[in-house]
């Protein structure tokens, strides 16, 4: 009898390792790259370059349909505005593409790399005017570490179909806010409804 109750717990203790997702992983790893940082000002450095990310990608999958050129898109300019509006997908100009974001995450200029991006995005579409954070920027924020989380966020891919029938960016950001909640305190967590209230409301 002794036997099995080892091997249930030994595989109790697996099971509850294989249940830490990549969200958990990020997490751990963003949250390292915050130093001294309050997590109420952190969070909106992180959130906003996810979301970044995640307009970045779709830009970057219908990018890839123009550039094939293959049946409506046949004869496409991949760098025509109106060809994404078309599509319902956000117009991301070159210097606020998360490729190039990346490529210079390493400089000490990539706060103003990412705010130059925020201001890009919301000029070029309406529907985000005045909804980013364009802080990234100021002298309190390290940039080595920022360049590091451009790195971490860059490693996953939101918006491929593959993503979105996960919905990783949901995924994400859900559990994101969570820590944040957490790391916050009462008063950061009191505007936020964990999943398990909004499922027994609903």
């Amino acid at each position: 009898m002794a036997r099995p109750k080892k091997s249930t717990s030994s595989s109790a203790s697996k099971d509850s390792s294989a249940n830490l997702g990549f969200e958990a992983k990020m997490w751990l790893a963003a949250d390292k790259l915050r130093n001294n940082m309050d997590a109420a000002e952190y969070k909106h450095v992180v959130l906003g370059l996810i979301f970044l990310k995640y307009i970045s990608d779709s830009f970057e999958e219908h990018h890839a349909k123009l550039v094939a050129g293959e049946g409506d898109y046949s004869g496409a300019n991949p760098e025509d505005k109106d060809e994404y509006l078309a599509a319902n997908v956000f117009w991301v100009p070159k210097e606020a593409r998360w490729s190039f974001l990346q490529a210079n995450a390493k400089l000490p200029t990539i706060g103003k790399h990412v705010d130059d991006a925020m201001v890009a995005l919301e000029r070029d579409n309406p529907r985000l005017k005045g909804s980013l954070n364009k802080n990234y920027g100021r002298a309190d924020l390290d940039k080595n570490r920022l360049g590091e989380l451009i790195d971490l966020i860059g490693s996953i891919q939101l918006a491929d179909a593959a993503s979105r029938s996960k919905d990783l960016l949901g995924r994400v950001f859900e559990y994101f806010l969570t820590q944040f909640a957490s790391a916050e305190g009462k008063n950061g967590g009191q505007f936020y409804t964990p999943s398990c209230i909004v499922r027994l409301l609903v």
